[in-house]
């Protein structure tokens, strides 16, 4: 498969313009101050479905010609993929089959049904999700939008570091999670072009950690029963993902379960703001000096804010 380019994410970019939100890049005096940095937050917990996921979908579906869309688009997704999918396909007129584990949080369930999806319930496991999508796919003749393996949600994903370097650039390092590697590689390719000085740094829990050992050992190595608060972030680092972070991606660090709860609470203490446990990992990579940060200028991608309110973690790590 061909490598997008940026050139790719310019014309995703335009694509898309007319429906996603060109999400604010905040900033708090206070956290600056106690973390010796300047930090930027890139807001996709902003984004239509709370998501950056909303950028990859919709220019995925999209850029389907009337023929490739005419049985609708199908995908596996734990939840903010799925909601995404569902959404861009209700603006473009096609119905969405989306695969999800049982375990799903239910706030993510009920935005995918909100937004039309069809959902199919399995196991909470890749081959099970993987498994569960081939037979939805022969069932309906949908065509597979894949969470992050997929030029198309590549480059729509790489328009939220384009448009943070736009407005906020240039920066010392740009940050974001990583799980299926959809984020970090269209990072990875709009900050490269944009800003060729800036370290860029994924950030991974420890206890989903198969892009960290995949990226340090130079070879892809599934994830296995991956466990971590960070839902959105279970998934196994895809191959052509891994293929642009080795090439384009200065490193990948992995933090600890409260270090996620406790850089969650900073941001909504000090922000104000609600943000999901994935979308706090590399602000726990900074509180857990992960690597050499004090006086950098930060770009943080938030990826998203879809919460269950009746399950917070603010207790769990006390």
């Amino acid at each position: 498969m061909k490598l997008p380019e940026f050139t790719d994410i310019e014309q995703a970019h335009e694509r898309i313009l007319p429906f996603v939100h060109r999400t604010p890049v905040l900033s708090s005096s206070t956290m600056n101050r106690i973390l010796d940095c300047e930090l930027h937050f890139k807001c996709e917990n902003l984004q239509k479905v709370g998501a950056f996921k909303f950028r990859g979908a919709i220019n995925a579906v999209f850029s389907l010609t009337d023929e490739q869309a005419a049985n609708g688009v199908c995908t596996h997704s734990s939840g903010n993929h799925a909601a995404a999918l569902a959404l861009a396909a209700s603006m473009r007129g096609i119905p969405a089959y989306i695969v999800m584990p049982r375990t799903a949080p239910t706030i993510k369930r009920q935005a995918v049904e909100g937004y039309g999806g069809k959902i199919t319930f399995c196991e909470p496991t890749l081959e099970a999700r993987e498994t569960t999508l081939a037979n939805v796919a022969v069932e309906t003749g949908a065509r597979e939008i894949h969470p992050y393996t997929n030029f198309n949600v590549i480059c729509g994903q790489g328009t939220a570091a384009k448009e943070l370097i736009e407005d906020n650039g240039p920066f010392d390092i740009i940050m974001c999670p990583v799980g299926g590697g959809g984020l970090l590689s269209g990072t990875s390719i709009a900050t490269r072009a944009m800003s060729p000085k800036t370290m860029i740094i994924g950030a991974e829990p420890e206890g989903a950690d198969d892009a960290y050992r995949s990226f340090h050992e130079k070879k892809l190595i599934p994830s296995v029963n991956p466990k971590t608060i960070a839902d959105g972030l279970l998934t196994s680092v895809g191959e052509i993902n891994f293929r642009i972070i080795q090439r384009k991606t200065d490193e990948i660090v992995t933090v600890s379960e409260r270090g996620i709860v406790r850089a969650m609470r900073m941001i909504w203490e000090r922000m104000k703001i609600i943000v999901e446990p994935s979308g706090a990992v590399p602000l726990a990579a900074i509180l857990e000096n992960k690597f050499d940060y004090r006086g950098k200028k930060i770009g943080i991608i938030l990826s998203g804010g879809n919460v269950d309110l009746e399950k917070l973690p603010f207790h769990e790590f006390v």
